[in-house]
C-alpha cells in the first residue's frame, strides 16, 4: 500500500472482522462520523465518504506540509510523515471501537488489521473514487440509488465542493448523470450476475 504524503488524495478503506457490522445503530453512524471529524480534520480534507454497514469508504486529500506542521505535534520532517498521519487514522479506528466495544459488551477488534490506503495521481482515477464511493451501497445492495443511502457525502458533494465538482464533472448536472450512468451499468451487473449464477 502507498505511504501518506502531505497535499496527495488518497482512498482509504476498511471492513469490518469476520461477519460483524462496524455500525448496528443510527447513534454508531454519528459517533463514527463525529469522532471522524475529532481527529482527522487537522490532517486531512474529506472530499466524499460512504459509511455502511461492515465496511467504509473515504477520498482525503492530506494537508499541505505547512498546516501539518500546525496540527502533529510530533512533525519533524517528510521522512517520517507517513507513520505520524497512519498514527492518526489508527487513534480515531481504535476510540471508535473502544466506544463501541463498550456499548455492546464486546472485546477485540472490530476493524481488519490494517486499514488500506491507495493514493490517487490522475484526475480520471478521482473522477472514478468518487463514483465508486458514493455507488458502493448500490454496488453491495444496500439500495438501488445512491440517494436514498444516508451515509455518503453524494447528498452535499456538489455544495461542498462546488469548485472541485466543476473541475472533474463540468457542472453540477453531469455529476449527478454520471452517477445514473455508472448506477445503471451496476444494476446491469447485478441482473447479468443473477442470471448465471442462479
Amino acid at each position: 500500500m502507498d505511504t501518506f504524503q502531505p497535499s496527495t488524495y488518497f482512498h482509504i478503506f476498511n471492513h469490518a472482522n469476520g461477519d460483524e457490522d462496524l455500525f448496528r445503530t443510527q447513534g454508531n453512524y454519528r459517533y463514527f462520523l463525529q469522532q471522524y471529524h475529532k481527529h482527522i480534520d487537522k490532517i486531512a480534507d474529506t472530499y466524499s465518504f460512504c459509511l455502511m454497514p461492515n465496511h467504509f469508504h473515504l477520498l482525503v486529500r492530506i494537508k499541505p506540509v505547512e498546516e501539518l506542521i500546525l496540527h502533529l505535534p510530533g512533525f519533524k520532517n517528510l521522512e517520517g510523515v507517513s507513520n505520524l498521519l497512519s498514527k492518526q487514522f489508527s487513534n480515531f479506528f481504535n476510540g471508535y471501537t473502544k466506544a463501541f466495544n463498550k456499548m455492546y459488551d464486546r472485546r477485540g477488534s472490530l476493524f481488519l488489521k490494517n486499514f488500506k490506503k491507495k493514493s490517487i495521481v490522475t484526475e480520471n482515477y478521482l473522477i472514478d473514487c468518487i463514483l465508486y464511493i458514493h455507488l458502493n451501497p448500490v454496488k453491495h445492495g444496500f439500495t438501488l440509488d445512491p440517494k436514498d443511502w444516508e451515509w455518503s457525502s453524494f447528498h452535499n458533494f456538489h455544495q461542498e465542493r462546488a469548485k472541485v465538482l466543476n473541475v472533474l464533472f463540468g457542472n453540477e448536472k453531469k455529476y449527478f448523470q454520471s452517477h445514473d450512468d455508472k448506477r445503471k451499468s451496476f444494476t446491469d451487473y447485478a441482473k447479468l450476475e443473477s442470471y448465471f449464477l442462479d
